[in-house]
């Protein structure tokens, strides 16, 4: 089969394809990699590493599936559904569809620089979030282009939170989703142990072009309507998130070995016998970064350390460990619940750097003066030994106070930290200091009691080292690693803000007083800042503080390095948190292959891991904002009639939005403004009456009284009793 004239390409093609043709004749046969090389008859470095990366690709393609943890056959699954039928022409564009409430879509694609309008005529039978095939109709430059729904390539998801409702002969599946504008068909042989009323998980069986509704079946009754349980599965099914770890993930963590062999100890940079302590929250159960201390000889000058949690370690690739993270990508933070990335063996066992303990990390040391100027870095796999463990307030106690054990070392990094930070400012990086929702909750889960986190110095000096030690991982790769070759790498990019935004963002700043000028988008950041710290203290402070983070660009993992300009960093990547973000361990993993001196890695596989994870970030952020949303409600029940003070937070069209006082947001619908006719002012951001002119501006302080809170659809509803003087 070998063939020493191929090029490289070919090469690589011929391996895939000669694996494939094999292991089809050898279904439901294992084989582990030295079998495979020996029947392919591959001999040369070069060919063996094509073999892995194909191996490794067919795995996460799931043509191949791995047996045990070194062993692949062939599933008799060709390439899925995704990979077929996506060829695109100057007609036709692939892209996956948003839609709207009034049935119409948008097709996010990559070829038009705006999403492609589908009106609701042509969208034949897609679904939120599927990924279709578009015949393009009208394409004119500087224009939304339209187009047709022709193919629905992959079903964006099978799986429907939906409230039930029973009939004689059928029943009907209300989706939770408002994007889903269709209601699912359920034959009663469909429906299991359901009931009138109940919510339950139902799964896609069938939605032809000639069905008028979605057919689907009952999978699980998840309870009854307003529960607290209920609600909170709803919110993880809603999202696509997993309930539970499989069985044989939870099996293959509960079966890594817990010591720690000294010859594995002897491959590292050893730490033990160094000053070393975490600074995490009260409630904290994984800690995965630590940071080590340790006075040079030369006065003012320090080593610091930056230990991170060792997961790469534990979770190899392909295995059924890292297909989960993988999956996963990131840990998902719910008011009630963590959805963690790692079963909880690793997490809050194994990788986290809890004290006392030893245990195995990858780090970032560096040496580096009292100014934050560092002279010296170093990075590598460690062992260490936590001394203490800190929680936030504990630290906070000893920078404010001067004293109690340690309080010399915090106050020295807590100064260290201070001048990265002012560093970071001064290059152009945006200082938001916005508040977090916390709910205080009974042992119910009822919320009681609603406390705004504020961010001290002690959070900032940890945040300071972790994003030390991710700007110099990845400006270490970038200046060493890629000096001679050009192998891909990791990054977290920042894209320049939205200039339409950034004009909006400035009309609003004028209206309460402040005179920032925001047309140039290379020094906004500069500008931003001006804005932030002069209104801070200030009514206005929270609400411009959040049209200025929406006139951002969404960070995101990709492979190509483009900065990060909320940052100011020219090279940036995210190393600091493995246990819950599967991108760090991507990093992990390529740092130490780079040091090693293998180059091999398959970018094309690496960039959608990153598209990937970007994607599931997206999706946890939407549900952690849906569980703070329901609590919100939950809360506020028992203020049904009572009056409260707020300002105006968010218009449209229908609805004008206060925030009140507790920080909590509710709405109430323009229609029901009994004092006048209002319409919305887009362009001045007010609803304007159309008889008595009366103006509701955005920021405006009103007062109004809760008529209602609805749990299921997460609304508190208000009433407008006027402005606030």
């Amino acid at each position: 089969m070998s063939n020493k004239k191929s090029g490289p390409k070919k090469a690589k093609n011929r391996i895939r394809k000669d694996l494939l043709t094999f292991l089809k004749t050898q279904p439901n046969t294992p084989f582990n990699f030295k079998q495979l090389r020996k029947q392919l008859k591959l001999t040369s470095a070069s060919h063996v590493m094509h073999l892995e990366n194909a191996v490794g690709q067919l795995v996460h393609e799931k043509v191949l599936e791995m047996v045990g943890t070194a062993r692949v056959q062939y599933t008799s699954n060709e390439a899925p559904q995704a990979s077929r039928a996506v060829v695109e022409d100057k007609n036709h564009v692939v892209g996956v569809l948003d839609t709207t409430r009034n049935g119409s879509g948008f097709i996010i694609n990559d070829r038009f620089d705006q999403d492609v309008f589908v009106p609701s005529k042509y969208m034949r039978n897609a679904l939120d979030g599927d990924k279709v095939k578009v015949r393009v109709i009208k394409a004119i430059e500087g224009k939304r282009p339209e187009g047709e729904i022709v193919e629905i390539v992959e079903r964006g998801r099978t799986q429907f939170v939906c409230t039930m409702q029973m009939s004689e002969k059928f029943a009907f599946g209300v989706p939770d989703n408002r994007k889903i504008d269709v209601d699912f068909f359920i034959p009663l042989s469909k429906v299991g142990n359901a009931k009138q009323g109940d919510k339950a998980l139902v799964r896609l069986i069938g939605y032809s072009e000639t069905d008028k509704n979605p057919v689907g079946e009952v999978l699980g009754v998840l309870g009854r309507p307003g529960e607290h349980e209920t609600e909170m599965s709803s919110i993880i099914l809603e999202h696509n998130l997993p309930l539970q770890f499989p069985e044989k993930v939870e099996t293959a963590a509960e079966n890594i070995p817990e010591d720690i062999s000294e010859r594995e100890i002897s491959k590292r940079r050893d730490f033990r016998n160094i000053l070393t302590f975490t600074i995490d929250p009260w409630d904290a159960k994984d800690f995965d970064d630590a940071i080590s201390f340790n006075q040079l000889e030369e006065e003012g000058l320090y080593e610091v350390g930056v230990h991170i949690a060792d997961v790469s370690h534990y979770v190899r690739p392909d295995s059924v460990i890292d297909k989960e993270a993988q999956h996963r990508a990131t840990s998902v933070y719910l008011v009630d619940r963590v959805i963690p990335m790692l079963p909880e063996r690793l997490s809050n066992g194994l990788c986290s750097l809890r004290p006392n303990e030893t245990k195995l990390c990858y780090s970032a040391v560096f040496h580096i003066n009292t100014n934050g100027t560092v002279k010296d870095r170093w990075f590598g796999r460690t062992v260490i030994h936590s001394d203490r463990r800190f929680t936030y307030e504990e630290a906070q106690e000893r920078i404010e106070t001067k004293e109690g054990d340690l309080q010399e070392e915090i106050n020295v990094l807590n100064g260290i930290a201070k001048k990265l930070r002012d560093k970071r400012y001064k290059n152009g990086a945006i200082s938001f200091e916005r508040e977090e929702m916390r709910f205080k909750l009974d042992d119910a889960g009822k919320p009681i009691d609603i406390v705004m986190k504020v961010s001290k110095d002690a959070h900032k000096l940890i945040e300071e080292f972790m994003l030390l030690a991710n700007r110099e991982v990845a400006t270490h790769f970038k200046q060493k690693v890629t000096s001679k070759k050009n192998p891909p790498f990791v990054y977290r990019v920042h894209d320049q803000p939205d200039e339409a935004k950034l004009t909006g963002l400035q009309m609003m700043a004028a209206r309460f007083g402040h005179n920032v000028d925001l047309h140039n988008v290379k020094d906004a950041s500069k500008e931003i800042n001006k804005l932030l710290a002069g209104a801070k203290d200030k009514p206005e402070y929270n609400m411009l503080s959040i049209l200025a983070i929406r006139s951002m660009a969404k960070a995101k993992y990709t492979t190509q390095n483009a900065g990060h300009y909320g940052l100011a960093f020219e090279n940036y990547t995210h190393f600091t948190s493995p246990i819950r973000r599967y991108p760090d361990v991507m990093v992990h993993r390529l740092m130490a292959q780079y040091l090693d001196g293998n180059d091999k890695v398959d970018a094309e596989r690496l960039e959608e891991h990153c598209k990937h994870s970007s994607a599931q970030e997206i999706g946890a952020e939407s549900a952690e904002r849906d569980s703070t949303k329901y609590k919100q409600v939950e809360y506020m029940q028992q203020f049904v009639g009572d009056e409260f003070d707020g300002h105006i937070s968010g218009l449209t069209d229908s609805t004008m939005f206060v925030e009140l006082t507790n920080r909590c947001e509710g709405g109430l619908r323009l229609s029901e403004m009994i004092d006048d006719s209002y319409y919305f002012d887009e362009l001045n951001y007010q609803v304007i009456g159309h008889n008595k002119r009366r103006t509701y501006k955005l920021g405006d302080p009103v007062k109004v009284r809760v008529v209602g809170c609805d749990l299921e659809k997460r609304i508190i509803e208000l009433d407008l009793i006027g402005k606030n003087m």
